[in-house]
């Protein structure tokens, strides 16, 4: 039960590590936005996310996350392909133009609602468990982001602000990322962020080249690659490896950190003042991220038999044979069943914990 604890608090700080990176990164590319086409730098994020990745991939390099991964299949492609278009293209080029609309420290705390997405997709879509405290945090965070989405105009009823829906429907294309990248989620983390990077940054560094955008100076080049490679490539890779352990809604809970991140960054960054609006929103959305981290779920389950591929080590849940052809040592990868059994420890919905409940 102790390494159950253990991978769940390890699982945790990876997720909560991604939030830093990608929640750092949008007051930055605020920054990038006044001397880059916003389709452009979309573009020149993941494309340098998926170039840097594959970088590391070429020199041997797994980011110290271990190199004994399972490899994407045929079968992954749809799946992946369908990632690449929501969370690849769609979703940077909707936050890049609601960023130019959108102040930097408002900008970033609507990212949460990429964690309301991915919380209310998991649970509607795909059935992952969710208990009181869990809703509760999640009406908390998305009453946050109401507040900054509807502000009151002097002297009239609430004026719809297009920079905020705009981000908030980037975020709706990453919830469903998010879930779909569950589903690959034992595939190799460096591989499947590094194909999404390569083909979506190429596809709208293309169609911003084809609408008449030019490429920025050097130094806004080089601002662009760091960005990219850190707050979308690596921060994707320790997201794809919380998803693997947590599942889809707990990994999108930590994830919704990343907006206090970045809007920590923003009010310094641009001189911003906060005002009651936002000090509101900030609070009801750190009582949402509260309830989800302080969540514990342990009852009896039923696991029914599985066939499936990742890396893993022969813990409680894997206490299988191995053939010849199997790799000796651990961590490793391979295809493996996992018999029926019934047991109670402390869990989340993970590749092995995605049952119902009644």
């Amino acid at each position: 039960m102790e390494i159950v604890r253990e991978r769940k608090h390890r699982s945790a700080l990876l997720a909560i590590a991604s939030a830093f990176l990608f929640g750092a990164s949008a007051p930055i590319a605020k920054l990038l936005l006044g001397v880059t086409d916003p389709l452009l730098l979309a573009g020149l994020l993941y494309l340098s996310s998926g170039t840097g990745l594959a970088l590391v991939k070429i020199g041997g390099g797994s980011l110290g996350l271990g190199r004994s991964e399972a490899p994407l299949r045929g079968h992954d492609l749809p799946w992946l392909a369908t990632i690449v278009l929501f969370g690849g293209i769609l979703g940077p080029a909707l936050l890049m133009w609601g960023l130019t609309l959108t102040p930097a420290s408002t900008g970033s705390l609507l990212l949460n609602t990429e964690g309301l997405a991915t919380m209310a997709i998991a649970w509607v879509v795909f059935r992952e468990n969710a208990d009181r405290r869990i809703f509760a945090g999640a009406m908390a965070i998305f009453a946050g982001a109401v507040l900054l989405s509807w502000p009151q105009a002097a002297g009239s009823g609430p004026q719809l602000n297009w920079g905020s829906v705009l981000i908030v429907l980037a975020c709706l294309s990453w919830g469903i990322d998010n879930n779909l990248t569950r589903k690959l989620s034992a595939a190799d983390p460096l591989q499947i962020a590094m194909i999404k990077g390569l083909a979506a940054g190429t596809v709208n560094f293309a169609l911003a080249l084809g609408h008449g955008a030019t490429l920025p100076g050097l130094a806004t080049l080089a601002a662009a690659a760091g960005v990219g490679f850190l707050g979308y490539g690596t921060s994707l890779v320790l997201f794809v490896l919380g998803l693997r352990h947590l599942g889809a809604a707990r990994t999108g809970a930590y994830f919704s950190t990343a907006p206090f991140i970045g809007a920590a960054l923003a009010l310094p960054l641009f001189g911003e003042t906060p005002t009651l609006i936002f000090t509101g929103a900030a609070l009801l959305m750190g009582i949402g991220v509260y309830l989800h981290l302080a969540e514990a779920h342990d009852h009896e389950h039923l696991h029914e038999p599985l066939d499936h591929e990742h890396r893993h080590v022969h813990d409680m849940h894997h206490q299988h044979d191995h053939t010849a052809a199997d790799p000796a040592g651990e961590p490793h990868s391979h295809w493996h069943r996992h018999p029926q059994v019934m047991h109670k420890h402390p869990h989340y919905p993970d590749l092995h914990h995605r049952h119902g409940h009644v």
